[in-house]
Parts: structure tokens; sequence; C-alpha cells
């Protein structure tokens, strides 16, 4: 007869090991301590991640103030005083912009970029944007382009990066696209882009969205 946990030989009919102490009964597998970690995992989707990218905010006209409503026929000729007169003609000296007369909106200060595309298509923009084969702002971003990407193959994201402006220059961002984003300046090795960081985009720079692709000027 031997101890089942340190194989010391024992005397028939021992209740307990000489060596170990342990019972003649206990088990390999008895002994064994039971593991305090979870027996499962959560993979956290992508879905579930914040893009991490902080836009740029932009200016937005305001809207026109509410003309004034000016007092029926009636009313007036009851006994109108002067302050009252006062208003009436303030307001009609003023032009109120009204639905067809659309306002003009500010002319931007900020620099123009050519966005040449490989599939032929030109974009002029400004300012900030989001390129993709469908760009969606999320809530509460505010955008000046939304940029879209014929992608036959769909290897570019829906919204695949962000751009902008930074001291002249301009910037993008990849959104955690699915295929990443590759930089290709002027005499510079390819640069795979951080998702969620900006980088500078002299002109002539190449970017790659997956399959496709356009050039800064």
């Amino acid at each position: 007869m031997r101890c089942r946990i340190c194989g010391a030989a024992l005397p028939d009919g021992a209740m307990f090991c000489g060596h170990c102490g342990s019972s003649t009964s206990a088990t390999p597998e008895s002994r064994r301590r039971p593991d305090t970690r979870p027996g499962d995992t959560m993979s956290l989707g992508r879905g579930l991640r914040h893009s991490g990218v902080v836009s740029i905010p932009v200016d937005q006209p305001l809207a026109p103030p509410s003309p004034p409503v000016a007092p029926e026929s009636g009313a007036a000729a009851s006994g109108t005083s002067s302050s009252a007169t006062a208003t009436s003609a303030t307001a009609e000296a003023v032009e109120t912009p009204t639905a067809e007369t659309p306002t003009t909106p500010p002319e931007t200060s900020s620099p123009r970029f050519v966005l040449r595309f490989a599939s032929g298509e030109i974009r002029v923009v400004f300012g900030t944007g989001l390129i993709g084969r469908r760009p969606m702002p999320q809530p509460g971003e505010s955008f000046d382009h939304l940029v879209h990407v014929a992608d036959p193959s769909r290897s570019v994201s829906k919204t695949h990066l962000e751009f902008g402006v930074h001291d002249d220059s301009l910037w993008i961002a990849d959104r955690f696209s699915g295929n990443g984003t590759t930089l290709r300046r002027i005499d510079e090795v390819a640069l795979r882009c951080e998702p969620g960081r900006r980088y500078l985009v002299p002109r002539g720079t190449v970017v790659e969205m997956a399959e496709q692709s356009f050039t800064v000027g």
C-alpha cells in the first residue's frame, strides 16, 4: 500500500501517511486548490471603442433674429404712444432676411487644399471633413466636408479618416478604419498611421486608404 500523495510505502490498514500526513483516501485531485480566476473572458468589439479623435469646432453663422410683430391697424388707431411709434419706424427701417433671401456665409480664411483621387475625382477642401465610402459624423460633430470615395471592393471604411487644418497645413487622422491608412510623404519611407492620431500631410503627400488613395495638392 502506498500514499497517493507522496508515494511512500504504508502498512496495511493505515489511515494516514507517516511521511506527508495525508489521509490514505486523499488523491492529487482532492488536494488541488481551486482556481479563483474567472472561467470566461469578454472581448470588446471595435464598435464599442471611442473614435479617439478630437474634432476642431467649426463656427456656424448665427440665425437672424425674429422680426418684431407690428400692431394691428385697429390697435394702432386706438391710441399709440411715442415710444411705440419709434419702435415701429425702427422695425421698418431694418431689412429682415426672409426665406426668399438666403444669408451669405462669411468668407473663410482657411487655406484650400486639392485632393486628387486615384479614381480621377478632384475635391477642393478647407477646414475640416470626413473621408470614406459613406462618411457620417458622430452626434455633436460638425464638419465642412463629407467626401465620398467610390470603392466597389469596400476596402475603404464608411468613415475612414478625418482631416483638418493646423498652422496652414493639412492633417489627417485614421478613424479606426478596418484596413488602416498609410502616408507616403515626398522623399520619406511609407508611414502606417496609428488610429486616432493626427499626422501632418504636406502638399505632394500620397494618402493610401486600403485599395484607394489620393494626393494632397
